[in-house]
């Protein structure tokens, strides 16, 4: 019996598209085309692969107009912010532009007597597990590096942004990169986990739940394949009393508000120093209310449905815990919200982490918001979290947002911003977060390994 999986669009809940699932025989001769390719591949000259990566995402860039769309009817983006190439495209460029220096060989030794050296060669297969919230994106952060460093890439995006998949290996393959080389497969769970406990791939990355996570792992107990996650967050922002309080508030709500806050490092909890806590929540409900929720395809909308239902299920839920054990929603019910996908914006005050909705990932446009007399209060307060992706800090004092930051538990700290990822950094976290180094220089140590060479002359 064949397998199928169906795409809903969280527009009006209808059938996007369907696609059949791969059979496990089928996922597995898909992995040995794949590892059959990969010595060819990784000869090729470096400058010939960038080169096909770049040309790829040129060719992604001409169809912008399509993939707003697109992405709108797939999970739920305004057509108005016009899809992910700006920053799909500083990713790939930034990840081809630093190639030839982050691959060369580390020469220790270059002698009469001795050639000393570390290679870094690529793994062979890397199997990308992509999440919908950003697909084009997340996808590209590993897919582009993968395929520079000499890796053949096999895709599995999420249900929710199946034709992103597709997209991508349309554009690779027209770019020249051979079929077997990018592959996007429709891959169930079962199968998954068999490619990598089986070691049919080589490399693992895995954007998603904790949940998700720990499956990877414990899928690849035992086979040594390195497996790198980025398991999402409750990111924290904190106003200082020395902040710009309207740059705060329009940073941090658009950070915990944009795409319906389905942001792996939105912001989820903000702390303000008590001194402007008072004016910071009256101006967030402001911004809140000034949203325009619906039709992801209007170009009037700001905030379009969450990417399933069953998504706002669970932010509408945190919201409800939180306002019976005490909280105060600010933001009242709006016309567009229909109790599904269509979620209305949520400030709270009043809140505590003894309620879920600032201890758990709620990946919605829900934001919880505490005063704090102090630094230290702070600090303990955006330590308490069993994530650690993101935290941002909000002050005129460099100094005083490089102390604070040395002392949180977290993957990146931002001044004066929040909600970015810059490719030139490492994309990494901790504790529930999960364990990976995504673009910047570190991108390829991950996705190769060290080879070394002791040459003796004569």
């Amino acid at each position: 019996m064949v397998k199928t999986v169906d795409l809903i669009s969280p527009i009006d809940g209808s059938v996007y598209l369907s696609r059949e699932v791969l059979t496990r025989e089928a996922g597995f001769a898909a992995a040995d085309k794949a590892k059959a390719a990969q010595a060819d591949w990784a000869a090729r000259p470096l400058a010939e692969r960038v080169a096909l990566v770049r040309k790829a995402g040129e060719i992604v860039g001409q169809t912008t107009d399509r993939m707003a769309v697109e992405l709108a009817h797939q999970m739920g983006r305004p057509v108005r912010y016009g899809g992910e190439y700006g920053g799909f495209n500083e990713r790939l460029s930034y990840m081809a532009d630093i190639a030839e220096e982050s691959l060369a060989p580390t020469v220790i030794e270059e002698s009469d007597a001795f050639v000393r050296m570390i290679k870094h060669v690529p793994h062979g297969v890397a199997l990308v597990i992509a999440p919908w919230n950003y697909p084009y994106m997340t996808a590209i952060n590993t897919v582009a590096p993968a395929l520079i460093a000499g890796n053949t890439v096999i895709l599995k995006h999420a249900q929710q942004t199946l034709q992103v998949g597709e997209r991508l290996a349309e554009a690779f393959h027209e770019a020249g990169v051979p079929e077997d080389v990018f592959q996007n497969l429709v891959l169930d769970h079962d199968t998954t986990s068999a490619l990598i406990s089986e070691r049919k791939v080589d490399f693992v990355n895995f954007t998603g739940s904790v949940g998700g996570g720990k499956a990877m792992e414990q899928a690849a107990a035992g086979t040594f394949i390195p497996v790198s996650t980025e398991l999402g967050g409750k990111d924290p922002g904190y106003v200082r009393a020395d902040a710009d309080l309207d740059a705060a508030v329009d940073t941090l709500m658009d950070g915990a508000i944009f795409n319906s806050g389905q942001c792996c490092c939105g912001i989820e909890r903000i702390y303000v120093h008590e001194s402007l806590y008072d004016d910071f929540v009256a101006k967030a409900v402001a911004w809140a209310n000034a949203q325009v929720l619906g039709n992801p395809l209007e170009p009037e909308t700001t905030l379009g449905p969450m990417a399933h239902a069953r998504f706002a299920a669970e932010a509408r839920a945190q919201v409800e815990e939180a306002v019976a054990d005490g909280a105060v929603a600010h933001i009242r019910t709006m016309e567009a919200d229909d109790g599904a996908a269509y979620m209305t914006p949520q400030v709270l005050t009043e809140v505590t982490h003894d309620m879920r909705v600032m201890r758990d990932e709620t990946f919605g446009p829900v934001v919880g918001i505490m005063p704090v007399k102090d630094d230290e209060e702070a600090i303990a307060l955006m330590n308490d979290c069993r994530f650690g992706l993101t935290a941002s800090v909000w002050t005129r004092d460099i100094a005083a947002a490089e102390a604070i930051g040395d002392r949180l538990e977290t993957g990146t700290v931002f001044m004066n911003r929040c909600d970015y990822l810059d490719p030139a950094l490492c994309w990494t976290g901790c504790k529930d977060t999960g364990r990976g180094a995504g673009l910047s220089k570190l991108a390829y140590g991950a996705l190769t390994r060290p080879k070394s060479y002791h040459l003796k002359k004569g």
